[in-house]
């Protein structure tokens, strides 16, 4: 299946067969790969091609290794379009996934002056923090920090952690939600967020901060999330 004569590189020849065999689920995610020493001998090759050509599409998030246990076909990211201000249960649901949350702190507290500054509020003014990790048919998909002004939604309810913060404020308490400031930033998983999302620490993440607004312009939330870069990925259409 390698042509060594061909002009093409052995290593994307070797890459695009890896492709292939997962393209045609002869693969299928979660399949351990041959060893590098296996690829190889049967390819009569050095293990650096066959490494440069696995590190490639590990980079590109259809392989995944696993230090001491070998390389594997990586679950298909979830794919979410950029079209509008949605909630994550409402991006899961609408992808036919059971979304969830595992609390892991949830308080009313002095606002950080960071917080303060982005919800543009006093910083003697208290904000609920709402620590979770979001779940996509029970795997972890981020790590969420969410802060709220109490001066603005009063009073929430103790279950919120498990409901859609979104929903919540929208049907019950009659909020108009107008829209939201977001940012992304590619980092590596620190200690916290690799125990979190069930991942090795220097894993890549997404960085991704909000800020949603009230109709009137009023700052509601600031939330930070560090979302799996092995199963997140966003899309966005973008006319001329």
């Amino acid at each position: 299946m390698i042509d060594k004569n061909s002009p093409l590189p052995i290593y994307y020849q070797i890459q695009e067969m890896i492709r292939k065999k997962i393209d045609t689920a002869e693969w299928e995610p979660g399949d351990m790969l041959p060893s590098e020493r296996i690829f190889a001998e049967d390819f009569d090759v050095s293990r650096m091609t066959v490494r440069q050509a696995v590190t490639e599409l590990a980079n590109e998030g259809l392989l995944h290794r696993e230090k001491g246990k070998g390389t594997f076909v990586a679950e298909p990211k979830i794919e979410q379009p950029l079209q509008g201000l949605t909630s994550f249960t409402e991006d899961m649901k609408a992808r036919g996934l059971a979304p969830g949350s595992v609390l892991i702190q949830y308080t009313l507290r002095t606002a950080p002056l960071k917080v303060s500054e982005k919800l543009q509020a006093n910083t003697d003014v208290p904000v609920y923090e709402i620590k979770r990790i979001r779940l996509a048919d029970d795997v972890p998909m981020a790590y969420e920090r969410t802060f709220i002004n109490s001066a603005i939604v009063g009073e929430l309810p103790e279950d919120i952690e498990n409901r859609s913060i979104y929903y919540f404020l929208e049907k019950e308490k009659g909020f108009k939600i107008g829209d939201g400031e977001q940012t992304f930033e590619a980092s590596l998983a620190n200690t916290e967020e690799a125990g979190r999302l069930d991942i090795n620490e220097g894993d890549p993440i997404l960085l991704i901060q909000r800020i949603t607004y009230l109709e009137d312009g009023t700052p509601l939330e600031y939330v930070k999330s560090a979302y799996r870069g092995d199963r997140y990925k966003f899309t966005i259409k973008m006319p001329r």
